[in-house]
């Protein structure tokens, strides 16, 4: 309890009672002090607050709070954010195909000045930083299946639909962007690498009507997918590498093929009007300058980070399981990102329509 001068009248007692209140109010502000990202959750935000959020906030006394949300309800909630004037994020996760979009330049701030601050890094490649935001990881989507029973192994997307060879129940993803799903089933179609775009639609949707009845998983987060795997509700699924490479770091019994895999990535935006700007660019920057960061993540996910000095700072376990040069150039797609992006509705449209 705070004594005053026993001589001093109320008057002054009002006057130090309000400037002490002032005093902790503002102590209380500056500890408060944050910045908010939107991410999708589970084992993915743990790493990054493990080897991102933690460190950064350490460092600078800035409070990293993450917010989750599918890739779908990131994009309208950011959209509605910006169009309302009433925005509440400062950073969200976006893919590396729809951050080229226009949509995503509606919403978000150009950091073309931002990222010259990067341009002389040897250890950052060309695309490390762009308008569309940071890179955070490169990564794939890829086929997943589960191990131990002693039989064959699945590597292909035909084999995918070999439910007489592969038996189980199949998983993937149904979200805003169903292009990998379509260009999976082009691809167990006979489709080459070289003729995949433009996707043929009508032709994909044909041969997905083969596997419709053994799909028991149809995921809208990565958490889905973990989920789904861990009780045993699929045994060969369309998921992504880093919940992949989490769950095996659980022990699960998983496993998967660069064989059938699509080349993708996560980058950090920063949404227009952000109340933290400043903060949220020094968390960018953080995360860009940090190759102790990146390996920490990456480590767990076995995800590619950004940097060269972070992939030479992994364990060499996780360097193989992360694609080797062949596997890029012989199996996996880089998919057409301006081809999708200009697609992208009348892809989601037929998409919702074929679910139906």
């Amino acid at each position: 309890m705070i004594s005053f001068p026993l001589r001093w009248t109320r008057a002054h007692r009002v006057v130090a009672a309000s400037a002490l209140f002032l005093l902790s109010w503002s102590s209380v502000s500056l500890a408060t002090e944050q910045v908010v990202i939107a991410s999708t959750g589970g084992a993915y935000d743990r790493a990054l607050k493990a080897a991102w959020f933690d460190p950064f906030t350490k460092a600078t006394g800035i409070e990293v709070v993450t917010v989750v949300a599918t890739n779908a309800e990131m994009r309208a909630k950011v959209a509605a954010m910006v169009k309302t004037g009433n925005v509440t994020w400062d950073l969200y996760l976006d893919g590396e195909i729809q951050a080229a979009s226009t949509a995503h330049k509606a919403v978000t701030e150009d950091l073309t000045d931002f990222c010259k601050q990067f341009a002389g890094r040897k250890d950052l490649g060309p695309n490390a930083c762009a308008a569309g935001g940071a890179l955070l990881q490169s990564t794939a989507t890829l086929l997943a299946y589960r191990t131990g029973d002693g039989g064959p192994t699945p590597e292909t997307w035909a084999d995918m639909w070999d439910s007489k060879t592969f038996s189980g129940e199949r998983a993937f993803p149904n979200f805003d962007d169903p292009w990998r799903v379509m260009a999976a089933a082009l691809l167990a179609d006979g489709v080459s690498r070289e003729e995949l775009f433009p996707l043929d639609v009508e032709r994909a949707l044909k041969k997905l009507d083969e596997i419709r009845p053994a799909v028991s998983v149809w995921w809208k987060t990565g958490d889905q997918s973990v989920q789904g795997f861990r009780n045993g509700d699929y045994s060969i699924g369309q998921i992504w590498l880093t919940r992949a490479k989490a769950m095996q770091n659980e022990g699960l019994p998983i496993g998967w093929s660069y064989k059938a895999s699509f080349l993708v990535g996560d980058r950090i935006a920063l949404v227009k009007g952000a109340k933290n700007r400043d903060n949220a660019l020094k968390l960018m920057a953080f995360w860009l300058n940090s190759p102790e960061a990146q390996a920490m993540a990456c480590e767990v996910l076995s995800c590619t980070p950004p940097s060269t000095d972070a992939i030479a700072l992994m364990s060499e376990d996780v360097r193989k399981t992360m694609p080797h040069a062949n596997e890029v150039r012989d199996f996996m797609v880089v998919p057409d990102a301006e081809w999708i992006n200009a697609n992208a509705a009348q892809l989601l449209q037929r998409w919702n329509e074929w679910l139906r």
